[in-house]
């Protein structure tokens, strides 16, 4: 997730520089679909994910390897659904999403080449979920980082020395997974792997089971994109493209957080899920009291360092020195990124859930969290108090979560039932 997530950072930072503010925009006008992407590969990985460790807790080999099978014959179709569908219409997608006649050039053609890897994005987010859940987490840590390097590395030689823009850009960013899987499949030739493709009638209850169990990851990410939408049409609404970019920028940062905390959420679910199908609920309590110490460590201190270096970390997405862009983006960052301190609580607690079959109660808080909170609040906050109501809406979206959580699902979260 935190590789994924920094791509698109790695986009934002050279297509800012390199292609300017307008390039920015048609970047945030893209993401809701890259958020389609991720979330589908998330589900399906952290779902069969899950499902894998507790047949593994319950040693239920077979169980196991058609679980892995189900979930590769998923990403496939799905992911080929997807590049078709990005090949012919991504223009018209677009422009559906709010691109006017400037950025739907850039817009669509970053779009269509992004959506041509969508199988890639898809299987490597499942490959990397089953090896972290088959004990090889460092396996899983060098793809993502030498994809995430090979990513910063290629987008640089893309969007500067040979002047590709923004498709330069989308092809750095889709081409890096294949490096990455490459990598993970180096587990296949190791003794130490539990799971294998096998040759199994595809049945529909194991597609239900996996998608149910990763629906909660699916809805956190692409719920995630449909509020960039929103937040778009919001800002079009009362400002202008800068307004778009300046958010652009915040949202794209928030990004990487909000990855962080999501690696820390699949960092405790094997172990959690393994914990379930063996009944041993004190280790569960356990790994879930880390899980939370850690994500709001990690929370305050993403605030304090975006508190104290705004300034800086706008600069770096600013190579124009817009004065307008600057100021919008400092004052967005200091009050959006509020939500950070208590956000790692709501993401740790939704995988907790589905980690121990809660399916129906991690679905609830992430459905919260990710869309219900935040659409009321993002309708009506900016019509009294402008952008400092975009920027106010997922701090309470964040805060409304937790006391859900604290007043509805305690009792769950304890396992007293």
């Amino acid at each position: 997730m935190i590789g994924l997530s920094f791509y698109i950072l790695a986009d934002t930072f050279f297509i800012a520089n390199g292609v300017g503010s307008i390039g920015l925009t048609a970047l945030n006008i893209v993401l809701p679909l890259w958020s389609l992407i991720s979330g589908i590969g998330l589900m399906i990985g952290a779902g069969g994910g899950i499902k894998y460790s507790i047949q593994r807790g319950r040693n239920n080999e077979s169980g196991a390897n058609k679980v892995f099978t189900h979930s590769i014959v998923i990403g496939t179709v799905v992911g080929a659904i997807i590049t078709i569908v990005g090949v012919f219409f991504s223009y018209d997608i677009v422009r559906i999403l709010g691109a006017d006649n400037e950025v739907i050039p850039l817009a669509g053609k970053y779009l269509k080449t992004l959506l041509s890897f969508s199988c890639v994005f898809i299987l490597n987010n499942i490959l990397t979920s089953f090896i972290r859940n088959d004990d090889e987490p460092n396996l899983a840590m060098i793809a993502m980082i030498v994809g995430s390097l090979s990513n910063v590395v290629l987008d640089y030689i893309f969007v500067y020395p040979l002047g590709m823009g923004m498709f330069g850009a989308a092809l750095a960013t889709g081409a890096t997974p294949i490096l990455s899987i490459c990598i993970l499949s180096l587990h296949f030739v190791r003794k130490k792997n539990k799971f294998k493709l096998i040759k199994c009638k595809i049945k529909l209850g194991y597609i239900r089971n996996i998608i149910s169990l990763g629906l909660p990851s699916f809805v956190t990410e692409f719920s995630s994109g449909i509020i960039i939408l929103l937040f778009n049409f919001t800002i079009l609404n009362i400002s202008n493209n800068t307004g778009v970019a300046a958010y652009g920028i915040i949202t794209n940062i928030a990004l990487i957080v909000v990855a962080i905390f999501t690696g820390v959420a699949q960092g405790i679910q094997p172990i959690i899920s393994k914990s379930f199908g063996e009944g041993n609920t004190h280790d569960i309590k356990v790994i879930y009291r880390y899980g939370l110490i850690t994500a709001v460590a990690l929370g305050l201190s993403c605030y304090a360092i975006s508190f104290a270096f705004s300034q800086e970390i706008v600069n770096l997405f600013n190579n124009e020195g817009d004065v307008l862009l600057s100021s919008m983006a400092v004052e967005g960052m200091k009050i959006y990124f509020i939500g950070f301190i208590i956000m790692g609580i709501n993401i740790v607690t939704t995988s907790l859930l589905a980690s121990i079959s809660k399916a129906k109660e991690s679905f609830t808080i992430s459905i919260l969290r990710g869309f219900l909170a935040i659409v009321p609040l993002i309708l009506i906050l900016p019509r009294f108090i402008g952008m400092t109501g975009v920027w106010l809406t997922i701090p309470l979206a964040e805060a409304i979560t937790i006391l859900i959580i604290i007043f509805v699902f305690r009792k769950t979260i304890l396992l007293k039932n």
